[in-house]
């Protein structure tokens, strides 16, 4: 029986004092399309977000077009204790030595921050229902649950089945369960 071998790799946040740290935040946009391009592209001459003056649900909405298609979004923050990071793969051939063993080509670097992104919609205005906004409540809730499994052995020896337990450290809002419970039916 052949062992099933798994990838490992290494993500570094730390500038090593060689770069500034970059800062997008506001400059990230979470679009409802999918764009089979990689590769640099001047966004900024032809992506113009603007405020349209209003509020729902108390988001300012924004207006942009993306290839003649309306778009309507929002800018929110990341919830306190939490940053979004931009990763690029580590070239730099400079590895430790028990990586180039194991030909490992799976590290990754920070090249920029984020607390602040855009996220867009096609047809309707952002709206605190929007299930992108609503797995924001997730990270209350995974702040404050633990999940245990509980292993009944019957005779030390097999057939045993799991319990899966769960435990509140902390207290959550309802509105937070719900919005999980609604994502997992």
């Amino acid at each position: 029986m052949e062992e099933e071998k798994g990838t490992t790799g290494s993500i570094n946040l730390s500038l090593n004092g060689k770069e500034e740290k970059i800062n997008l935040s506001g400059q990230v946009h979470h679009l409802p399309c999918c764009i089979k391009f990689n590769g640099h592209c001047t966004v900024s001459q032809y992506f113009k977000p603007k405020l349209k003056g209003m509020e729902i649900d108390g988001l300012a909405v924004e207006e942009a077009h993306f290839r003649g298609r309306k778009l309507q979004g929002t800018t929110i923050s990341l919830p306190n204790g939490y940053a979004g990071f931009v990763l690029a793969k580590n070239n730099s051939g400079k590895r430790k030595a028990c990586d180039v063993s194991e030909g490992n080509s799976n590290d990754w670097e920070m090249k920029a921050q984020f607390d602040k992104l855009t996220y867009w919609n096609h047809d309707a205005p952002p709206s605190k229902d929007d299930p992108f906004l609503r797995s924001f409540h997730w990270f209350t809730v995974a702040e404050a649950v633990s999940f245990s499994i509980i292993c009944c052995l019957k005779n030390f020896f097999p057939p045993y089945f799991e319990i899966p337990l769960l435990q509140l450290h902390k207290q959550v809002k309802a509105e937070d369960l719900a919005t999980i419970d609604a994502a997992l039916a």
